[in-house]
């Protein structure tokens, strides 16, 4: 037999009983969990009630619902969601179907990498009755891929405080930044390769992580450690199209290790050599203005020089840096320096990376 209890008082929102609720309009999603079988919205907002609801709600252990008194100055979570959605979403995300219960999904609209402005979510999250949670800055994600939810805490919030987390976000603390797939020119450098001292093992690497992007190897270049030979090596990859150029090997400090002067002799405008990345500490970054050759359009080509340690690991600042040159952000002495937070690889016995701490 169903039952009913007392009424009381919560906010804005006053409470009635199930039983006297009939004809009335629900002003609330209401969630039904059927363990191993069911979870998820039993009652919509906005559902008239009906006599044949009032056993339902009870099951559910619902003994009274709220009736919103929702002042000039408040707003329904619901309605807060999508203005706190819509303001901190950028470009390449979207919503995810409408608000449940306060909450609404942020997802990629897009494949790319995604890029959060943690300083805006701090300033938004520390509001205290809305909220947003994110996946880590930096993520490589799918299109259709869950990257963000926010939603106001209380059942009504102030328009006012709605209104200063709005312009906290101001439109791009979510975005998904699409990556170019690039015309990649390889030199792999050394004596012990180049004169078949060894069997080279960076080119597969290489090309593998280059085609995942869908990128294309314009050409590979095997080079003993001569920066002369280097150079011009990697101007024939300019020659031939390359809009990103790696090199391979001869990052250390011994005196065979010619490459990163090589790189220096082609003119860059730019050049890091050092990360605070683990493995990946001698890495190097560069930026050559590229002129118009032979009918392509003059711009700006990175050059990546990957150290020793692209061979024996799975994963190394190469595989943190590649995406985000390829999103178009310029990677300085200070991008290099951020990664020490979270740079040291643990050389998992299984990797699961992106899964993992690493570059996080």
């Amino acid at each position: 037999m169903c039952e009913t209890a007392g009424n009381g008082h919560n906010g804005s929102a006053r409470t009635i009983p199930v039983t006297e609720a009939i004809g009335m309009v629900l002003a609330h999603d209401i969630t039904e969990i059927r363990p191993g079988e069911f979870k998820g919205r039993a009652f919509k907002k906005g559902h008239v009630i009906k006599e044949e609801d009032i056993c339902h709600l009870q099951r559910l252990g619902k003994e009274h619902l709220y009736v919103l008194d929702i002042k000039e100055d408040e707003l329904h979570e619901n309605d807060a969601a999508y203005q706190l959605a819509r303001a901190l979403m950028g470009d390449g995300v979207e919503m995810e179907g409408e608000p449940r219960e306060g909450k609404i999904n942020i997802i990629a609209s897009r494949d790319g990498l995604l890029k959060i402005d943690a300083n805006k979510l701090l300033a938004f999250n520390m509001l205290g009755d809305v909220m947003c949670a994110t996946l880590h800055n930096n993520s490589l994600v799918k299109k259709g891929q869950l990257v963000a939810g926010t939603r106001a805490i209380p059942l009504v919030v102030k328009k006012r405080l709605v209104q200063e987390a709005v312009k906290r976000a101001g439109g791009s603390v979510i975005q998904v930044k699409e990556l170019r797939k690039p015309k990649a020119g390889v030199v792999i450098t050394g004596n012990e390769v180049y004169y078949g001292r060894i069997k080279d093992a960076f080119k597969p690497i290489i090309e593998r992580k280059i085609k995942a992007f869908g990128g294309e190897i314009v050409g590979v270049y095997y080079a003993p450690d001569d920066a002369t030979y280097i150079e011009t090596r990697l101007r024939e990859l300019l020659e031939a199209g390359a809009d990103l150029l790696i090199t391979t090997g001869g990052m250390s400090v011994d005196p065979d290790d010619v490459t990163r002067f090589a790189i220096r002799n082609l003119g860059v405008s730019e050049m890091h050599y050092g990360s605070a990345v683990l493995p990946g500490a001698m890495f190097l970054v560069a930026y050559i203005e590229r002129p118009a050759i032979n009918g392509q359009s003059p711009g700006v080509v990175p050059v990546l020089g990957i150290p020793a340690c692209g061979m024996y690991h799975k994963t190394t600042i190469f595989d943190l840096i590649l995406p985000r040159v390829l999103a178009g952000e310029r990677i300085g002495r200070k991008e290099l320096a951020e990664l020490g937070h979270g740079g040291l690889c643990l050389n998992c016995k299984e990797c699961r990376y992106p899964v993992c701490p690493f570059g996080k």
